[in-house]
């Protein structure tokens, strides 16, 4: 059976793929880098592709994949974490942008000016696999998850047709606050500009003033890719930005009321999305209007005993949530908090996602996380500890506060007063970080 073939980018050779800065690179150039880059590539079977510029990344990206290699892409650059994902994947070493000095066994660094070779346009089988994705170990061990060419190619038809309203049928350029290694970053800022088409931003900006400039380098139409924490300090920081055609925020839940601010400042429409890296992005809602999620195109939702599961055109079989929903009609449904966030204490049920909403409604707190901990050897269940960053708050007097709209077993003890709560760079909070705060450590 001969195999399923797909191209690498779509679009005329002509056609912006990166801009930024006065710059701006066509797809037939971006092409040749891509060869170039394959050419000089290592042996092996597995890549660490950890560049952040997002054009480099790109390039790699697609030059590993070129080279029947996968890309590995860890939720965190933290050298303990590319340790351990290099050692769980055989032949595995590590890309960057720059070589770290001095440069250790199993790195390559792309060269400063890529090279460019000519040759026909790439196509890559469908089954191949490209990338590993990992969890962002928010409720414990990153877990891997494989993708395929032609599950990326499959879940970006669908991403466009959920999105693509917000454009029209003109070409956006995409500036993005997410890293491309998070599956999030990787749908919305380099599976669009390959396979949309797009174009690309190569920053990463994080603050207000950052991203505003980043917008203002890139044509219009123009996309936000981001998520709720940087959404809030735009809204709160006040930065006027160039007109948009619209805002992407996902990786967190987004507060009706903040949606509804930052479609005011910006005179925009602000579109959630709901995924994870087992199943990319498979829902879509406008949160300022609406609680409701709505399914993409072929996607369906069914109960079963052990969850719901989803199933898709882009997924080899059906994926359990760890999300608890209500299902509706017409391909709709709600979402009740995540199965592994629910207790059961004295016979007494909770969500660790209601207390969590509760504690940061205290007066005074500017963000919190509570948590389980793990039981004790002689303990059925773990306590209930939390995080809180409130500077001119005591941390007796938010327990007190606390405790009069709280049942008492819910509590946290310990309860923790920190400076910052360890968010990682989509914002979300690893549970090994969490614990480490609360065990006073850094």
């Amino acid at each position: 059976m001969s195999a399923c073939l797909h191209p690498l980018a779509i679009g005329a050779p002509a056609r912006p793929l990166a801009a930024g800065a006065g710059a701006r690179i066509d797809l037939a150039t971006f092409l040749e880098h891509v060869r170039g880059v394959a050419a000089l590539l290592p042996p092996g079977r597995h890549a660490v592709n950890l560049c952040e510029d997002r054009y480099r990344f790109l390039v790699g990206f697609c030059a590993i994949a070129l080279r029947g290699q996968v890309n590995l892409l860890p939720p965190s650059r933290a050298p303990a974490v590319v340790a351990d994902v290099q050692r769980r994947h055989d032949q595995a070493w590590c890309l960057g942008d720059t070589a770290p000095d001095p440069l250790p066994d199993g790195w390559f660094a792309l060269p400063e000016v890529l090279p460019r070779l000519p040759g026909e346009a790439p196509l890559l089988d469908a089954a191949q696999r490209v990338a590993i994705g990992f969890t962002s170990g928010s409720t414990g061990a990153p877990a891997a998850n494989p993708k395929t060419w032609g599950a990326f190619v499959t879940s970006t038809a669908q991403n466009l047709q959920a999105l693509g309203d917000l454009w029209g049928g003109c070409t956006p350029a995409v500036v993005a606050t997410v890293p491309p290694q998070h599956m999030y970053g990787m749908e919305m800022s380099v599976l669009l500009p390959l396979l949309a088409p797009a174009v690309l931003h190569a920053g990463r900006p994080f603050f207000p003033q950052d991203v505003a400039q980043a917008l203002a380098e890139v044509p219009a139409p123009r996309l936000l890719v981001t998520t709720p924490v940087h959404l809030k300090a735009l809204v709160e920081s006040g930065v006027a930005l160039p007109p948009l055609a619209g805002i992407v925020t996902a990786t967190a839940p987004l507060p009706q009321a903040l949606a509804a601010a930052a479609e005011a400042c910006f005179a925009t429409e602000v579109r959630e999305v709901f995924g994870s890296t087992e199943t990319c992005i498979f829902a879509r809602r406008r949160t300022a209007r609406e609680q409701a999620w709505t399914l993409l195109p072929g996607v369906r939702l069914v109960a079963g005993e052990d969850g719901t599961q989803v199933h898709a055109p882009h997924l080899p079989g059906p994926v359990v949530l760890a999300d608890l929903v209500e299902l509706l009609p017409e391909g709709r449904f709600l979402l009740r908090g995540r199965r592994a966030d629910l207790l059961e204490i004295a016979g007494k049920r909770a969500s660790l996602g209601d207390l969590t909403r509760r504690l940061q409604a205290v007066s005074g707190v500017r963000d919190a996380v509570v948590v389980q901990l793990d039981p004790e050897p002689d303990q059925p269940v773990g306590r209930i500890a939390a995080l809180v960053v409130a500077p001119e708050r005591e941390e007796a007097d938010i327990l007190r506060e606390l405790r009069a709209g709280m049942d008492p077993v819910f509590l946290p003890r310990p309860l923790r007063r920190v400076a910052c709560l360890p968010r990682n760079e989509t914002g979300k909070l690893p549970r090994d970080a969490v614990l480490a705060l609360l065990r006073g450590g850094e």
